[in-house]
């Protein structure tokens, strides 16, 4: 027991330690009020305080849309902040809003503007039209101040907070009379077929200030706002009181939207800038069910990974002595079990050139995710940071061509191939491609509905310069080197004439075995899984790369020793195909993870139209790929090494 509690306290160190680093801020700005006449402004800081905007998006459907195509008030010089890869991948689209703050400035009722519709006007209908679905399928804006969510604060179950960065365009009540969505929150979103307008918001603004600390103005700690609906009667002389702004289902009659806010500045010296963020993250659902939930599937998962060690050093020792001490006596009697096989173990597999590729490209996924989520886990790519993980990944793979060209072609040349040339291209082009042409089909969708998730063709072209400019050269280069290097040399030689393998029992014939063998990796993962795809389609944050980090060790664990021990299994029943049957043993853990996404589909998500729904699985069937490579070829090199191992402490003739 001693033996286990020291890796586990290691495991858990590990993970207070990437927790701890899981947010560094970036730069921080200072805010001031404006000089008074004749007085000089403080240097290094700055009154004016702007208000970005991004994206929407709903939970009820996978297409986002920018700020521009709904008619909200638009700035008159819009700015856009340059995107990173990452965010473009994501289909973020950050603007400038005509929401201008001045730094300790109250404001009251400001008007921002107002849209006027007539039925009249074809234009007109066609924008409340589309305005009315956003509401109907509960679209959300996302606002941006000094790098921070504007976050609406709600009471949940329990008498908790919970803190959404993004608040909802309006609501929705049926011709039923059912109230949908934040229609709940006030009893005035009562008549039936009509549309409510969050046409107002109160922004409340948090500031440190640096009076008692060595730095000028102050640095903002927190952004919240309370969406509301008023109908402004008098438009000249506003008054954010009174009835909701109402809008019928049916379009018949001259409407006027106004749009306004409200905001004040409140000091809050207690909450320090670096951890401005806190606040977000521990009102996130589900937090504490994680701690306890991830320890849980450790320990189990530990456990398990020391009964499997065990029982495999404990077999293969008296196995071997005992072989070793057949050898040596003078009756030695017939060979059986794994060591019966010692002259066909290492026979090459069938289809070995598109196993050497898989092997390849496998391995390029594994070392850009490792190095992703160990850059994440010192918070080098944090929420604050927007796209910086998904353009960590997507440049790490780009450079990773080199071992995928290398691992492709050493193991082609160990399986006897000799069409070199078709296993370099076949690597270079056949999973990025497949990866691609689903990417591309998905983009086509997007870009036919309007979605500010659609690449731009800029992008798109951009994408596949450094996938031919950079991926496949690099991938040649390896190759180069893979090629020129010796076959690697099996312990045992190879009979000329392939052994006869016997008749196998249910549970050692492949499909069972494979089947069997997903299980494991997938139960120490889908917990971790659920949180990811929330993230995904949910658009909750996702933080805690600290455990994903975790999880993502106990899964390479977890996949070698099921492969390992299945494979021991097959051996010991004199069947000597092992090659294929390793890597599809825990790649089959990817089977796994598109039926759970499939049953996350119908049970968590709302999500409506076809268009959204082939988009959902689409994007499903490259993380399953991705999967399958992955852990595919974590389980391939466990059993590689495990055989070369127990053959070569085997005393054979």
């Amino acid at each position: 027991m001693r033996g286990v509690r020291l890796p586990l306290l290691l495991l858990v160190g590990l993970a207070s330690l990437c927790g701890a680093f899981y947010l560094p801020g970036l730069a921080p700005v200072s805010f001031c009020e404006p000089p008074q006449a004749g007085q000089e402004g403080s240097e290094g800081c700055k009154p004016q305080i702007e208000l970005f905007v991004n994206r929407l998006d709903s939970v009820e459907s996978v297409l986002p849309y920018e700020y521009d195509a709904f008619d909200f008030c638009q700035d008159a010089t819009e700015k856009r902040p340059s995107e990173n890869l990452g965010q473009v991948l994501f289909g973020e689209r950050i603007a400038s809003s005509p929401y201008k703050f001045t730094f300790n400035k109250q404001e009251t009722c400001k008007k921002v503007c107002m849209k006027s519709y007539n039925p009249e006007v074809p234009e007109d209908v066609s924008k409340l039209a589309f305005l009315k679905k956003g509401m109907q399928l509960n679209y959300q804006h996302h606002w941006i101040i000094d790098n921070m969510p504007v976050t609406w604060c709600y009471d949940v179950e329990d008498g908790q907070k919970y803190c959404n960065p993004g608040f909802p365009i309006g609501c929705f009540v049926t011709a039923a009379g059912r109230v949908k969505d934040a229609c709940v929150m006030s009893a005035d979103f009562n008549k039936k077929n009509t549309f409510y307008l969050f046409n107002h918001v109160d922004i409340t603004i948090m500031y440190h200030s640096g009076k008692d600390e060595n730095w000028p103005g102050a640095r903002l700690v927190a952004a919240r706002l309370e969406p509301r609906s008023y109908k402004h009667i008098d438009k000249k002389d506003l008054a954010c009181d009174g009835p909701p702004m109402e809008i019928p289902a049916v379009f018949s009659e001259k409407l006027d939207l106004i749009y306004t806010y409200s905001v004040k500045f409140i000091e809050n010296n207690s909450i320090k800038w670096a951890s401005r963020w806190d606040y977000i993250l521990e009102s996130m659902p589900h937090t504490n069910i994680q701690w306890f939930s991830i320890m849980n599937s450790l320990v189990i998962v530990l456990f398990l990974s020391g009964m499997v060690a065990m029982i495999l050093l404990r077999t293969l020792h008296k196995d071997i002595a005992r072989y070793n001490q057949m050898d040596s006596s003078e009756d030695a009697q017939e060979e059986f079990g794994w060591k019966l096989v010692h002259g066909d173990v290492f026979r090459p597999p069938r289809k070995g050139m598109l196993l050497s590729v898989f092997l390849g490209q496998g391995t390029q996924i594994f070392i850009m995710t490792f190095i992703t989520l160990f850059f994440a886990c010192l918070g080098c790519l944090s929420p604050a940071n927007r796209g910086a993980l998904m353009t960590c990944a997507v440049v790490l793979w780009v450079l990773l061509g080199t071992p995928a060209g290398y691992v492709s072609a050493r193991m082609y040349k160990t399986f006897r191939g000799e069409k070199w040339k078709t296993n370099v291209l076949l690597t270079a082009l056949l999973c990025p491609g497949v990866v691609f042409a689903d990417f591309f089909i998905m983009n086509l969708i997007l870009w036919v509905k309007g979605s500010s998730a659609a690449i731009p063709f800029g992008t798109l072209v951009a994408i596949l310069a450094m996938w031919f400019g950079i991926s496949v050269p690099l991938t040649f280069i390896g190759a180069y080197f893979g090629f020129k290097e010796k076959p690697i040399e099996h312990p045992v030689r190879t009979n000329q004439i392939p052994r006869q393998i016997p008749e196998q029992s249910f549970f050692t014939k492949p499909l069972p075995g494979i089947i069997m063998g997903g299980i494991l990796p997938f139960g120490c993962i889908f917990i971790q899984l659920f949180f990811i795809l929330n993230s995904i389609w949910s658009h909750q944050m996702y933080y805690m790369f600290g455990f994903l980090f975790l999880v993502f060790i106990i899964l390479l664990i977890t996949c070698s020793e099921a492969t390992v021990l299945l494979c021991y299994f097959h051996l010991c029943a004199e069947d000597y195909h092992w090659w294929w049957r390793s890597f599809l043993t825990s790649s089959f853990t990817a089977v796994y993870l598109f039926i759970y996404a499939v049953h996350y589909f119908f049970s968590k998500l709302q999500i409506t139209g076809t268009a959204s729904t082939i988009l959902y699985f689409g994007y499903t069937m490259i993380m399953v790929l991705i999967f399958f490579l992955f852990t595919g070829t974590i389980g391939f090199f466990a059993c590689f090494w495990f055989v070369s191992k127990i053959y070569s402490v085997v005393k054979v003739d």
